[in-house]
């Protein structure tokens, strides 16, 4: 299914940009803090499952049985969402980004308060909040038909970077959006790493703070004309 969005193009992709660097965020804490497992990135899940079903394998990949199948289920509820609420987008899309935020919030009250540890069982439910925190924001944002900007897959876009080039005879055709993302996702990787240093708990605020500013875009930002409908290709 696919939703018109409420705001200009513009805006729009302004705000799935900042929803594509919040998960550079997330998945850098997930990776570098939490072990091996993707909260936002599911391919890489899949490859982790695959290095984890193989015998005699000593990689202990629990969090990845958690986040996979949390995520997918979490679509499921997405779509639902999605299908109750119809053509009302901009009521929509405000709600799946309230929860994202009051879960990431409540994450990082929990980890600063010492609730929940990065090192022990209690991380899975970290990473079980966090996969529906993303779970939502992917199933979401791909609605909007900007092939470019699902907010935490890259592979196609990267590879359309390539296949679409003048250099291979393509026209060069929204090459800089696919650029502008690629290198958004690798600041908010970098970002989280660079934090994840010295804090951990506070990387999760400053990431509903990141959505937070795309749900305020999503609010107020300038409607959209017909003539200002998104690409879908």
């Amino acid at each position: 299914m696919a939703v018109t969005s409420p705001i200009s193009e513009r805006s729009l992709t302004v705000a799935l940009l900042l929803l594509t660097f919040a998960t550079g965020l997330a998945d850098s804490i997930s990776i570098l803090v939490l072990g091996h497992v993707f909260v936002a990135n599911m391919t890489g899940n899949v490859v982790f499952l695959g290095f984890w079903l193989a015998p005699r394998t000593a990689v202990d990949l629990t969090a990845v049985v958690v986040a996979l199948p949390t995520f997918v289920c979490t679509t499921i509820l997405s779509g639902r969402l999605a299908r109750h609420f119809g053509e009302r987008t901009r009521p929509w899309i405000a709600t799946v980004l309230g929860i994202e935020i009051a879960l990431l919030v409540t994450i990082a009250i929990l980890a600063g308060a010492g609730v929940l540890h990065y090192h022990d069982d209690t991380k899975l439910i970290m990473i079980g909040l966090l996969a529906v925190t993303f779970g939502l924001q992917h199933s979401s944002a791909r609605q909007f038909g900007i092939q470019e900007l699902s907010t935490t897959v890259l592979t196609s876009t990267i590879v359309s970077l390539g296949l679409d080039s003048r250099l291979a005879g393509g026209t060069g055709a929204r090459q800089k959006l696919r650029v502008v993302v690629v290198s958004t996702m690798c600041a908010g990787a970098f970002a989280g790493a660079t934090m994840s240093r010295y804090v951990v708990a506070p990387v999760f605020a400053v990431i509903a703070a990141v959505i937070a500013t795309s749900l305020l875009i999503f609010l107020f930002g300038p409607a959209a004309t017909k003539s200002a409908a998104p690409e879908s290709s």
